[in-house]
């Protein structure tokens, strides 16, 4: 029977791994860690850091934010990824997929087993935290270009996250600095912003979901990543979920509605959550860690976590820049970028 996969994913401080974050690697409540534009260097520091993590934590989850456009840890050698509002408006559908695939492919080659990717909610330029990160401003049409870009990310063996659900693209508020408020009826935000969840799920091609920040004042008082409403009656049951469900970084100030990071992450353990987020913020981690003290990790849990482990079909990066789909993409992009 495999180790369970522990509930907290954390960071680490540099491209090399610190005495302190050995230690906190070593936790059992930690499963996960995410990098940063401050881990990498070149793609050899990259791999030797990924090794080094992986010789203290064999079984940990490995992720990354390489959404494309601004948000983008891993540059140089990598392929420069387009914002997903500008390759929808250059893309057709097999050039859609071929930007997923070669996204993940080269994350899978240096040892990351997925990225937080794709951002499925709807908007052009409203919300500061979204604006060109969005496939598209009409929700209704917005799975029709980010379905292509997940089926070349599971071509490529990465699992993918669908955020933030049930939609960021309709309040201005940046949930890294304040907790928005969406004023709207269940109802409606089912039939807008949700769709491209829903339809998503539906089709059985979300690994995971990671829920927003946000408060919808009138469904519930609690944020979403905080709410056993949102979290188990409206996306387990009512959209038949059975995938992981990430909290988002329960450092940013829209968590802050829960209390303190022991608060925090028991919120979100109670609301639903399988591993919650805990980065850029070394205390936070530490309290988190420590009010799990003695936690029992939930099988489903771990069954649903051990989904998302990479599955490289090319799995070194030499093999993967000889790849004729590899050679193509990275060119039409540049005849374009």
């Amino acid at each position: 029977m495999s180790k369970p996969i522990g509930p907290v994913m954390i960071d680490v401080e540099g491209h090399a791994l610190t005495d302190e974050d050995r230690a906190l690697l070593q936790h059992p409540q930690v499963g996960g860690l995410i990098f940063f534009a401050r881990n990498f260097d070149s793609r050899p520091q990259l791999e030797a850091l990924v090794a080094e993590i992986r010789s203290v934590r064999p079984e940990i989850l490995l992720a990354v934010d390489q959404e494309g456009g601004r948000v983008q840890r891993f540059r140089d050698s990598f392929t420069r990824i387009p914002s997903m509002q500008a390759l929808s408006a250059h893309a057709d559908q097999q050039q859609l997929e071929d930007v997923g695939w070669l996204l993940a492919a080269e994350l899978l080659a240096v040892g990351i087993d997925f990225s937080f990717a794709p951002v499925l909610d709807a908007d052009d330029d409203f919300c500061r935290i979204v604006g060109d990160r969005s496939f598209a401003r009409d929700p209704l049409k917005l799975a029709d270009k980010a379905r292509p870009f997940m089926k070349g990310m599971h071509d490529a063996g990465m699992a993918t996250t669908g955020k933030h659900f049930p939609g960021h693209g309709q309040v201005l508020e940046d949930s890294h600095e304040e907790l928005p408020v969406d004023q709207r009826p269940l109802e409606e935000v089912l039939a807008a912003d949700c769709t491209p969840f829903s339809q998503c799920i539906a089709a059985g091609e979300l690994e995971a979901v990671m829920p927003a920040h946000i408060r919808f004042a009138k469904v519930d008082e609690n944020p979403v990543g905080f709410s056993r409403f949102w979290l188990q009656e409206i996306l387990r049951k009512r959209l038949g979920f059975d995938g992981v469900i990430f909290s988002d970084d329960l450092t940013m100030e829209g968590a802050g509605a829960a209390g303190g990071y022991r608060e925090r992450i028991h919120a979100a353990m109670a609301a639903g959550c399988d591993m919650g987020v805990v980065c850029n913020n070394r205390a936070g981690a530490v309290e988190v860690l420590e009010a799990l003290d003695g936690f029992t990790p939930d099988p489903d849990s771990s069954r649903r976590l051990e989904r998302m482990r990479g599955r490289a079909k090319i799995s070194s990066w030499g093999a993967l820049t000889q790849s004729e789909r590899w050679q193509k993409t990275r060119q039409w992009l540049a005849s374009w970028m």
